[in-house]
């Protein structure tokens, strides 16, 4: 859901006639981080089946990486849309980490899933999802928002992930239309056009 907000929020910010002139001089602090969260959380995905102990420990994984994810956001919360998108992930932790570092996911939602997502997820370990059962904490901040047409990718999805590409959309329309950056080739233009006219 993270990626499909990522390429709306840049098709609206083109179809507004903005640009991604500013992206070269974006500014975070400890950066690294999150390219690094995000291999880890691919490696853990892709092995936590074939690699026993991997799996055994993957929970807590998951966990150390939404802390450090929730860090890195706090640590840069000025940019624009960012309280929003560390509200979305702080609502998406929660579950997980009070259902040993799963996301609940709604059996009732996931029936506009492949019916072979279910029985995987029932089965073996998944990513890092888990079934919503009666016991599970939090549950109604887990996956249990069902995307289907016209949306053009059938999903599930949270309240955190509906609140995290708020923020993340606020985000790209800012770069992409008001960091100075972005604005610095049509406020000059605009001022020669005022020049020629005198």
């Amino acid at each position: 859901m993270v990626f499909d907000g990522i390429i709306i929020s840049l098709i609206v910010g083109f179809f507004r006639k903005g640009n991604l002139k500013s992206l070269p001089y974006l500014k975070f602090k400890y950066g690294w981080i999150f390219p690094l969260l995000l291999v880890i959380e691919i490696f853990v995905f892709v092995f936590q089946n074939k690699i026993k102990i991997l799996g055994q420990v993957s929970g807590y994984i998951y966990i150390a990486v939404y802390i450090l994810g929730l860090v890195f956001l706090f640590l840069n919360r000025k940019n624009h849309g960012f309280p929003l998108i560390f509200l979305g992930v702080l609502l998406n932790f929660l579950p997980i980490v009070l259902n040993g570092g799963r996301m609940p996911v709604s059996p009732k939602a996931a029936a506009v899933l492949d019916p072979s997502y279910f029985d995987t997820l029932k089965n073996e370990l998944y990513a890092k999802h888990t079934v919503l059962t009666s016991s599970s904490k939090l549950g109604f901040l887990g996956d249990i928002i069902p995307l289907t047409k016209p949306y053009p990718k059938t999903q599930i999805i949270s309240i955190g992930d509906i609140v995290m590409n708020i923020g993340a959309f606020l985000f790209i329309q800012f770069l992409m239309l008001r960091h100075p950056m972005s604005r610095k080739n049509s406020d000059s233009s605009l001022s020669m056009e005022g020049g020629e006219k005198e």
